[in-house]
């Protein structure tokens, strides 16, 4: 049996599992809370991971529904985020932190609140890896820990816009500034672009009411599944 005891220690894994399987044998990977195993007919390969890095790597899975575990760090998420560059750790560097368990490091980042759900990496992604399911799984998960959000505008206007869909149904953009406005003391910023959006109609002063009992029920459902 050979031990991969460095949990975070990927390469050494592959590494053992190609030559594996370069010698015609039929390697199993089999995923256990504590550890990874490889079987085949005549050798043993395990990798031994933290339970702490499990729990997480388990949490992450169960309410993103994304396998992070099949990204192989390709870069090509990063190379066409629009984002990246005001991002404290790259996509692909915060999928890695996520798998080694690193809890702190990334729910505790500004990449969770500043993506933009583009969804251009999971265009990009030859694994398929829904990049965008796992940030608000993380920001999820960052809030319900009582984690102080990297970047509080970001949050405050994920706030002020639900609790605007809820109140009137749909989005009522005048109605989200103020909100927005009263949650960060922003009061003058922006205030000249406001101005001639207003004076082009492009914010209604009235809010429409009709798809709120629609919303309502959709709000009632989601509080439900949580």
């Amino acid at each position: 049996m050979i031990i991969c005891s460095n949990a975070d220690d990927v390469l050494e894994f592959e590494v053992l599992e190609n030559e594996g399987e370069s010698e015609g044998l039929v390697v199993k990977r089999e995923r256990r809370k504590a550890s990874m195993t490889l079987k085949d007919k005549g050798a043993k390969v395990e990798w031994q991971v933290p339970a702490a890095v499990a729990e997480f790597g388990d949490l992450l899975a169960q309410t993103s529904g994304v396998d992070t575990n099949v990204c192989y760090q390709c870069r090509k998420c990063v190379s066409g985020c629009p984002v990246a560059y005001a991002m404290d750790y790259t996509p692909v560097q915060l999928l890695h932190a996520a798998r080694l368990g690193l809890r702190d490091l990334v729910l505790g980042s500004a990449t969770i609140w500043l993506c933009a759900s583009c969804e251009t990496c999971v265009t990009r992604c030859p694994q398929d890896v829904d990049i965008v399911k796992v940030m608000d799984s993380l920001k999820t998960m960052a809030l319900q820990a009582g984690i102080r959000p990297k970047v509080p505008e970001v949050a405050s206007f994920y706030r002020s816009s639900l609790q605007n869909i809820r109140l009137f149904g749909r989005m009522y953009e005048l109605g989200v500034i103020a909100q927005l406005k009263l949650a960060t003391r922003q009061f003058l910023k922006d205030l000249d672009l406001g101005a001639q959006m207003l004076k082009k109609g492009k914010l209604k002063l009235l809010p429409d009411f009709g798809s709120l009992g629609r919303a309502r029920r959709v709000v009632s459902r989601a509080r439900k599944l949580e």
